[in-house]
């Protein structure tokens, strides 16, 4: 198949267009405190830890002081390697937009997530969202986002 100049620069713009996502945020980093308040386990069979599990949760945010309640992290979770690991989505909700996040939970340990999006004055997002467990009854994390 043989193209055209025209066809090709026109193909050519469109991967160019794709390949280079922009994004409008000069490096940004935002703190929260999330409290696991509102969480639930849903066993799926066989009963206990097993692949497909999910956790479902909607907990409030808070400013990096945990004082005042600045948002919600309403989310899903499926267990992908039982013991060890999920596979989490969620979107966090605050006054300015939302945040979209996903990736990989482990059990035990701090993490690093992929943001993947945003809207209101965080349309386009992305960058990485830090969680660290504050406790070790796992009742509220520590959340650094890095807007890039």
């Amino acid at each position: 198949m043989m193209l055209t100049r025209s066809a090709l620069a026109l193909i050519t713009a469109t991967l160019v267009g794709v390949a280079v996502p922009g994004s409008s945020f000069a490096s940004t980093t935002l703190r929260w405190v999330e409290r696991a308040t509102n969480e639930h386990e849903v066993d799926i069979a066989p009963a206990g830890d097993s692949f497909g599990d999910l956790l479902v949760f909607a907990n409030p945010m808070f400013d990096a002081a945990n004082a005042k309640q600045v948002g919600e992290s309403n989310g899903s979770c499926v267990r992908t390697d039982p013991g060890k690991s999920w596979h989490c989505a969620w979107t966090m909700t605050l006054a300015k937009g939302q945040l979209e996040i996903s990736g990989v939970y482990p059990d035990k340990g701090d993490m690093e997530l992929a943001i993947i999006g945003g809207s209101g004055e965080y349309a386009g997002a992305r960058g990485t969202l830090k969680v660290h467990a504050r406790d070790a009854s796992l009742t509220s994390y520590d959340f650094t986002a890095t807007l890039l």
